[in-house]
């Protein structure tokens, strides 16, 4: 069996003065024939920079993107071999999942990731549905297998792009007819943000990403992305009117306007009353808040995004990237 399976660098992006790097610890642990797999740690301060220098430096023809706190179960590379043989596939990833064990503020913000509210990037947090062909709405690069020369061929990541660089090299896959594969089962554990203040953060920051990759890759894929920051936009019309001394008729036109914000609120009860029977009346009470902000606070990063200063990859010097072998 060992004979038929591909070779696969595992590649992991840490800090570098990062001693503790789980996805090294679990990746050690995959049961693979050792013969075949190269595990290599980019040590850096800018992750693309980190991947791609590993990327060069990769000697397999199979690449598993872990983050550095990505922990795979010992049976994911066997599990994905079997798509590895078909020549249209580039991309093969499935979701990160909460750890059963995390603390109850995680678990609340694992329950927000997968919600309606994320549209098709729930599928990143949560098994949704069967193995299928799919978009980069639903892979991330935490948990992505990739064909080394197919990205080789496109020049690695974009460097100017931390985060959402993944999602831009998808698109560019497949225009060129590559096919990425989404398997509900191809999982790892990997925490969410262990506060509330970086919670909020992740969201900005995500939506930041996605604005600039509009910006350097625009796709009519991404216009489903533009409603958060229009609901920005749509809030701060129904302050500015709250605080006009509008009367008569006109009176009448902030209920009209309201009409939307009532039925977004009543979309988030109905979610609050759906997870009950799953994770319990507090967790879900809790959640909810949070759930009504969350698209609030990825459009702030989307407009953000469109205003910031994107760098020119290959414009100064890159900065440094310490690639290590881990193991033979």
């Amino acid at each position: 069996m060992s004979d038929e399976l591909p070779s696969v660098t595992v590649i992991i992006a840490a800090r570098p003065d990062q001693t503790e790097i789980k996805a090294v610890d679990a990746a050690q642990q995959l049961d693979y024939p050792k013969e075949r797999v190269q595990l290599l740690v980019a040590r850096g301060k800018q992750p693309s920079v980190q991947r791609n220098a590993a990327l060069r430096s990769a000697r397999h023809e199979w690449i598993y993107f872990l983050d550095d706190d990505s922990v795979p179960p010992p049976g994911n590379l066997r599990h994905a071999a079997s798509f590895l043989k078909d020549p249209t596939v580039k991309m093969v990833g499935g979701p990160n999942l909460c750890p059963p064990d995390a603390p109850p503020l995680e678990q609340t913000f694992a329950m927000v990731l997968s919600s309606w509210a994320f549209g098709p990037s729930r599928a990143r947090y949560t098994a949704v549905g069967d193995v299928r062909a799919t978009g980069e709405k639903e892979l991330i690069l935490c948990n992505l297998m990739a064909r080394r020369e197919a990205m080789l061929e496109l020049g690695g990541f974009n460097e100017a792009l931390y985060p959402n660089e993944e999602n831009a090299l998808m698109d560019e896959l497949q225009k060129r007819g590559g096919k990425l594969i989404y398997d509900p089962q191809f999982i790892v554990y990997r925490r969410p943000r262990r506060t509330l203040r970086a919670f909020a953060k992740m969201l900005m920051t995500y939506g930041r990403g996605r604005a600039e990759q509009f910006r350097v890759h625009p796709t009519l894929g991404s216009a489903l992305n533009f409603v958060p920051p229009l609901f920005v936009l749509y809030l701060l019309q129904l302050i500015i009117l709250e605080i006009l001394p509008l009367s008569g008729p006109l009176s009448w036109l902030k209920l009209w306007l309201a009409a939307p914000l009532a039925l977004y609120l009543l979309a988030i009860f109905v979610q609050a009353l759906a997870w009950i029977p799953t994770h319990g009346v507090w967790p879900s009470l809790r959640a909810a808040p949070l759930l009504a902000i969350s698209p609030i606070l990825y459009g702030i990063g989307i407009w953000r995004g469109f205003f910031t200063s994107l760098k020119t990859p290959g414009a100064g010097p890159a900065p440094p990237v310490n690639v290590e072998t881990v193991g033979p």
